[in-house]
């Protein structure tokens, strides 16, 4: 695989579709009802529905004239000419052809019931910059990252090791859901002049820069006070504020840092944005998989 393909992934998001299912697999390992087949299956299925989203916002955000070779974020393949139109669309529905092969195999450990959410996934996947009303195009973005990066991920990847939901876990997946919406407000607070000119409405052109920047503080803020309850019961509470202090350090920072920069200069903050997510994810599974260790 060349580098063009390697970049119209985005690797550097990749971990908004990996940390629900770290998190949620991490809790059931606390819970007693880990399974690693199924956590692994949801992992692929997660970095696989992504990419596919990826590559096809990559090919739609071309078309529909969001993307050009102007840009100034991270150099896009379709309109850079690095990779055809055709090509890119053929690799969309492939890789969420396997996704959905992937997909599948969670049935011989939920049930039949999961096929119908694998089909919203793939749908959404595509529906994103896509179809008659792509939903990064009408002010819903954010609202779909919540929704499938957190609630469905975190939620059903518990289900499909656990076969029922929790209360503790649904606090976890909507704090997923706010810090996964901060890797996209970074990328959205970036591109704002280009988004508005294409008629791209994000939040952030709806709303301006400056309500983007204190929604990603308070994403940060509220994410742990919603994660905080699972972790203070297990652990004494300098190694459960261990994650917090670390996570809410880096997050300021690269907030700070967001009101500092403009154009290419925020490009690094949206792998920053990632890193914290995913450190934040792997310190506090730590904590709950230590403690199911020494019970």
């Amino acid at each position: 695989m060349n580098k063009s393909w390697i970049s119209a992934a985005r690797p550097r998001t990749l971990p908004a579709s990996a940390s629900p299912v770290i998190a949620a697999s991490a809790y059931a390992f606390y819970a007693g009802t880990f399974r690693w087949a199924p956590a692994l299956l949801c992992l692929l299925f997660a970095l696989l529905a992504q990419i596919a989203s990826n590559l096809a916002n990559d090919y739609f955000d071309y078309v529909k004239g969001s993307d050009t070779a102007q840009r100034v974020g991270p150099r896009r393949a379709v309109a850079s000419g690095d990779i055809s139109p055709r090509a890119m669309l053929v690799a969309t529905f492939i890789v969420l052809g396997v996704a959905c092969l992937v997909g599948l195999g969670l049935v011989f450990f939920a049930g039949w019931q999961l096929i119908p959410v694998g089909l919203v996934i793939a749908l959404f996947a595509l529906a994103y910059t896509a179809g008659p009303y792509p939903l990064a195009y009408h002010g819903l973005g954010d609202a779909t990252v919540f929704l499938f990066f957190g609630l469905i991920a975190v939620n059903f990847t518990y289900y499909v090791q656990a076969l029922h939901f929790d209360m503790m876990v649904l606090l976890i997946s909507i704090a997923m859901g706010l810090l996964s919406i901060n890797i996209l407000l970074v990328n959205n607070y970036r591109d704002m002049e280009e988004d508005a000119a294409a008629h791209k409405h994000t939040t952030v052109v709806l709303f301006g820069r400056p309500f983007a920047r204190w929604w990603y503080l308070v994403n940060g803020f509220v994410a742990v006070g919603l994660v905080l309850p699972s972790l203070l019961p297990l652990a004494p509470y300098y190694e459960a504020l261990v994650p917090v202090v670390l996570y809410l350090f880096l997050h300021v920072k690269t907030w700070v840092e967001m009101g500092r920069r403009k154009g290419v200069a925020l490009n690094p903050l949206l792998g920053g944005t990632a890193r914290n997510l995913l450190l934040f994810t792997l310190l506090v599974s730590l904590v709950w998989i230590c403690k199911r260790v020494w019970l």
